[in-house]
């Protein structure tokens, strides 16, 4: 019986990993097998990192809140909490970008939530 070698598919998928492989060191650019690796464990960290990146994101956010809030005398827990008692619709997102751009506004809303 003849000899299979998967013919253009297999060079197919391995020219596929290569290319996501560009530009790493060594053998890991060019050897299939420990470019197959390092692909391997780079998607691994990307997919980690895009579930850290919402968690940095929201600790940015509560950090810029809280500076906000105390500079208007209230801390950022009983802020929260009065904002939460309103019923208001602003996520931390929308709060921090209100508190660094427009911080008059947010003293409107620091009034708002502890009347």
């Amino acid at each position: 019986m003849p000899r299979v070698t998967r013919g253009f598919k297999a060079r197919r998928r391995r020219n596929k990993v290569l290319k996501r492989a560009k530009g790493y060191h060594a053998g890991r650019h060019r050897l299939i097998r420990t470019a197959m690796e390092a692909v391997d464990k780079a998607l691994q960290y990307a997919y980690v990192g895009r579930k850290l990146k919402k968690r940095n994101f929201r600790g940015l956010w509560q950090t810029r809140i809280s500076a906000a809030a105390k500079s208007n005398g209230i801390s950022y827990s009983r802020f929260m909490g009065n904002l939460n008692k309103k019923g208001s619709d602003l996520d931390r997102k929308m709060l921090s970008e209100i508190a660094i751009h427009h911080p008059q506004d947010f003293a409107e809303v620091v009034k708002w939530a502890s009347a």
